[in-house]
């Protein structure tokens, strides 16, 4: 049976390790959650890449809560913490909703193209000049 004093030390005495772990696994895996619903992929892999990623954000969650039951209330906690909401959020909407979330990708994307485009342009004017 799991200690819960154990793993919540074994929370504190490893933090950095468990959080250099946690915080890009918690960023890559809800980035390809992102990916595979603005790429229309199949269902069921957006809801695996959500179901590990909100594994992660589930542990940085508890991670963070270890932290506040001992009375620590630093700015890196906070920021922890709402990384890891952010995160399941994200992931949660591209399984409750993922065509509002494509729509918003969609958005982004055709944005960043035209900034992209309208630089292109303006060095080609330096050039020519």
């Amino acid at each position: 049976m799991l200690d819960f004093n154990t793993v919540t030390e074994f929370s504190h005495t490893y933090c950095i390790g468990i959080c250099a772990f946690l915080v890009p696994a918690n960023l890559l895996t809800t980035l390809l959650t992102g990916i595979l619903t603005g790429l229309n992929r199949h269902r069921m892999q957006v809801w695996a890449s959500a179901a590990v990623a909100g594994f992660w954000a589930a542990a940085m969650l508890f991670h963070v809560f270890t932290w506040f039951a001992i009375g620590v209330v630093m700015p890196p906690t906070y920021i922890l913490l709402a990384m890891a909401i952010a995160c399941l959020a994200v992931n949660i909407w591209a399984v409750g909703h993922p065509s509002s979330m494509m729509q918003l990708i969609k958005v982004a994307v055709s944005a960043l193209r035209g900034i992209l485009e309208e630089g292109r342009r303006k060095k080609e004017e330096v050039i020519s000049q």
